[in-house]
C-alpha cells in the first residue's frame, strides 16, 4: 500500500536527480547548480556542482529576510550554572556576523581552518556559524578530549585560529580547558597563529601575549561581516572520528549537499517545522551536535535547545522533564544510555509528575542500538512513539529511521525501522553477494551515497577509498553487521571492526591499545568492548606483562587506566583492566577478541579452530571472573 513514505523513497533510489533537485528548491542559492549529481569522477560523486549558497545564510539571515527574526532561534540552558538565555533568530545573527567580523580580522578567510574547542555554551554554536558565514572549515572538537587528541587534530587540520573557552563544567566539577589547549599546542607542529579564549565566570585563563585574544574584548571592537557565497562543494566542516589504527579520520561535511538533506531531514523524519521547539541532548563535540543543535534545526527555522548538562545529578534525573516542560519540546533526540541513567535514578519516574509534558510528541533515540527495556520503560512512560534510528559520523544523518513526517511504521524492538529515502541499504556476504532476508551480513549501502554525507576524508582521497569504499566494490561499507527482515526493518546487531560504542561515543579500542602498550611493563595487551547496562559498552582491557615484572598488579592498572584518561580523556570510561599470563591467539598470531568479548558477556562461543592454545580461554575465563565478568564471576 502507497503513503508518502514509499512514494518518496521509491523516487529517491530510481531517480534521485528529480527527488533532491526538486528539495533543494526550498534552500537559497547565489547561483543555482549545474548538476544535480556529478557522477564524472567515480567513486567521488559531488552533489549540486555549480551551485553557489551560504550555510549561515540558509540558518539564520534568509528567516529574517522573511519576516521571521524575532522567532526564537535557540534557548540556551545550563544547570551546571543555572543560566537560561534565549536568542532570537536577529539576536543570533547579530552576534554571528560579529564573531565573522572577528575571524576576519585575524586573516581567516574561506578555506582556512578553524578548530573550535568549547564546551556547551552558546558561544560556540555562534563560532561554527561565523566560520560558515565567511567560508571557513571549522572543526570542532569534543572539551572532554585530552591535549594528545587534540593535537593530533591540530596537526591535520592545521588551522589558523583555535577558538576556545576557559574551562568546561562536568555536573559540578570545573574543568580548565587552557592548559590542555596549551599543551595541545607545544605538542603539534602546526601551530595556530591566534587563539581566541571565551572567559568564564568560574576559571579565568592566562593568556598568552601575541597569541591568545579575549572574546569579549575582540567583539567589542569587530565590525559585522556578511555572508560569502562558497561552492556547494566546498567543505563546511571537518569532524575527526576514530580510525582502527589510532589515527583519527577527518570526516569532510560539503555545503550545499549538507544544508540540502538537513532542511528535508528535520521535517520527513523528525516531524517537526518552522517554529517548533527541538532538543537533541547532545554535545557540539559530535556530530549529532552539529547536524542537529546547530544546523537542522535552523535551516527548517526550529527553536533549538542547546543544554549544558547532564541527564542525572543536574541537579536530579528530572532535568530532562523539566527543559521538555519549560521550553515546549515537541520533538526530542537522546542517546539510550541517557534514558538508562534516568530510569536507574527514577525507576518508576516518579519525577515526571512535577511537568507538564503535554507539547511533547516524539522521542528519537540513536547512536547506540536501544535496548528493549529502555525502549519499552520509555514508551510506558512518557507515552509518545519512541523511535530508534540509526546512523553514523560519516554520513551526517540517519540511514534509517521511522520516518515520522512521512509515515509512521509499526515500531519492533531492536529495529531502527526502514532505510530513509536516500539511502539504498543491504546487507552481504564477504564476496558482496546479497544474502536473504534474516540473514546476518555486512550492513552496506549502494553508491551514490545521498547528499549530506561525506565525499571524502580531510586531504586524504586514498584512505576515504581503503576505509569505505574498497572491501564492497559499489557500496559504502558501514562497518555494521546485521540482517534486514522480510518487511525490510533493519537491524543493526554489531561493530564489523575495532570501533566500540560507548554511551552513544564512537571510540577505537586500537587507540586505547597503542596508550596501554606504551606502559614501560607492558608486553602486549588487547582492548575490547564489553556490554555495560547504562552505557551499551564500555572498554574492557587485558594486559600481558614483561617477563620478570615484580611489581604489584593493582599499581600497573591505576598507572594503565591513568594513561588512557590522560591520552585519550575521562569520555573512553576506560576504568577495568586485568593483567593476563597471555592472550587467546589464532596461529597466525591474531588475537581473539571476539572470543574473549563472548566470555566476557557470559555468550556462547565456539573454540576457534585456528587457536593456538585453548587451555589459554580457561585462564582468560578465571581472570574475568575476577574482576566480576563472565560466568565465574562472583
Amino acid at each position: 500500500m502507497s503513503n508518502l513514505y514509499t512514494e518518496a523513497y521509491d523516487q529517491s533510489i530510481h531517480d534521485p536527480e528529480a527527488f533532491w533537485g526538486q528539495i533543494a528548491e526550498e534552500c537559497h542559492w547565489y547561483r543555482r547548480w549545474d548538476k544535480v549529481l556529478d557522477d564524472s569522477n567515480k567513486p567521488f560523486y559531488r552533489w549540486f556542482t555549480g551551485g553557489e549558497m551560504n550555510t549561515c545564510y540558509n540558518a539564520l539571515d534568509l528567516h529574517i529576510d522573511n519576516g521571521l527574526g524575532e522567532n526564537t532561534a535557540l534557548i540556551y540552558d545550563s544547570p551546571v550554572t543555572d543560566t537560561k538565555r534565549e536568542y532570537t533568530y536577529l539576536d543570533l545573527r547579530d552576534e554571528v556576523a560579529k564573531f565573522a567580523g572577528v575571524l576576519a580580522a585575524k586573516d581567516v578567510q574561506k578555506g582556512d581552518r578553524v578548530i573550535i574547542y568549547m564546551p556547551m555554551i552558546p558561544e560556540a554554536a555562534i563560532a561554527m556559524l561565523a566560520c560558515a558565514r565567511i567560508g571557513a572549515v571549522h572543526s570542532v572538537v569534543f572539551g572532554g578530549f585530552a591535549a594528545a587528541e587534540l593535537a593530533t587534530r591540530i596537526n591535520d587540520a592545521k588551522p589558523k585560529v583555535i577558538v576556545s573557552a576557559s574551562c568546561g563544567i562536568e555536573v559540578k566539577k570545573v574543568i580548565p580547558y587552557k592548559p590542555l589547549l596549551d599543551e595541545a599546542i607545544s605538542l603539534s607542529t602546526s601551530k595556530p597563529e591566534s587563539c581566541v579564549i571565551f572567559q568564564r565566570k568560574m576559571a579565568q585563563a592566562e593568556l598568552k601575549s601575541g597569541r591568545d585574544f579575549d572574546w569579549d574584548d575582540l567583539m567589542l571592537k569587530a565590525k559585522p561581516h556578511d555572508c560569502v557565497p562558497v561552492k556547494a562543494t566546498d567543505p563546511l566542516y571537518i569532524l575527526y572520528t576514530s580510525g582502527t589504527t589510532g589515527q583519527p579520520k577527518g570526516v569532510v561535511r560539503d555545503n550545499g549537499g549538507h544544508l540540502v538533506a538537513l532542511k528535508w531531514s528535520m521535517k520527513a523524519i523528525y516531524g517537526v517545522d518552522q517554529g517548533d521547539v527541538y532538543w537533541a541532548a547532545s554535545d557540539i563535540g559530535w556530530v549529532v551536535g552539529h547536524s542537529y543543535i546547530v544546523y537542522g534545526p535552523l535551516f527548517r527555522g526550529c527553536t533549538t535547545v542547546l543544554f549544558e548538562g547532564k541527564p542525572v545529578g543536574t541537579p536530579d534525573a528530572g532535568v530532562f522533564w523539566r527543559v521538555i516542560s519549560e521550553h515546549g519540546v515537541k520533538s526530542m533526540f537522546t542517546a539510550p544510555t541517557a534514558f538508562r541513567a534516568i530510569k536507574r535514578e527514577d525507576p518508576e519516574a516518579r519525577l515526571m509528575a512535577d511537568y507538564d509534558l503535554s507539547d511533547f510528541e516524539i522521542l528519537f533515540l540513536a547512536g547506540e542500538r536501544t535496548d528493549s527495556d529502555t525502549l519499552k520503560w520509555a514508551e510506558d512512560n512518557i507515552k509518545v512513539p519512541v523511535i530508534d534510528h540509526w546512523w553514523q559520523t560519516e554520513t551526517g544523518w540517519a540511514i534509517a529511521a521511522n520516518c515520522m513526517g512521512l509515515h509512521h511504521f509499526p515500531v519492533k524492538p531492536g529495529s531502527p525501522t526502514k532505510a530513509v529515502p536516500g539511502w539504498d541499504v543491504q546487507v552481504v556476504d564477504p564476496n558482496t553477494k546479497p544474502v536473504p532476508p534474516g540473514e546476518i551480513g555486512a550492513i552496506v549501502v549502494k553508491l551514490p551515497l545521498p547528499p549530506g554525507t561525506l565525499p571524502t576524508l580531510w586531504q586524504n582521497d586514498k584512505r576515504y577509498v581503503e576505509a569505505y569504499l574498497e572491501e564492497f566494490p559499489g557500496y559504502y561499507k558501514t562497518a555494521d553487521a546485521g540482517y534486514i527482515d522480510e518487511e525490510g526493518y533493519i537491524y543493526v546487531m554489531t561493530r564489523t571492526d575495532d570501533i566500540i560504542n560507548v554511551a552513544g561515543h564512537r571510540l577505537s579500542t586500537g587507540a586505547m591499545e597503542e596508550v596501554l602498550a606504551n606502559h614501560p611493563l607492558v608486553a602486549e595487551c588487547a582492548v575490547m568492548g564489553v556490554e555495560d547496562q547504562l552505557k551499551g559498552q564500555v572498554p574492557l582491557g587485558f594486559l600481558v606483562l614483561n617477563a620478570g615484572v615484580t611489581e604489584d598488579h593493582d599499581k600497573i592498572i591505576k598507572e594503565a587506566i591513568q594513561m588512557v584518561r590522560e591520552q585519550i580523556g575521562p569520555v573512553a570510561s576506560f576504568k577495568t583492566a586485568t593483567i593476563v599470563k597471555r592472550l587467546p591467539k589464532t596461529r597466525s598470531g591474531k588475537i581473539l577478541r571476539g572470543t574473549m568479548r563472548s566470555i566476557a558477556d557470559c555468550k556462547e562461543y565456539k573454540v576457534p579452530a585456528t587457536i593456538d592454545d585453548p587451555v589459554i580461554l580457561d585462564e582468560i575465563e578465571e581472570s574475568l571472573g575476577a574482576i566480576g565478568y563472565g560466568k565465574k564471576a562472583p
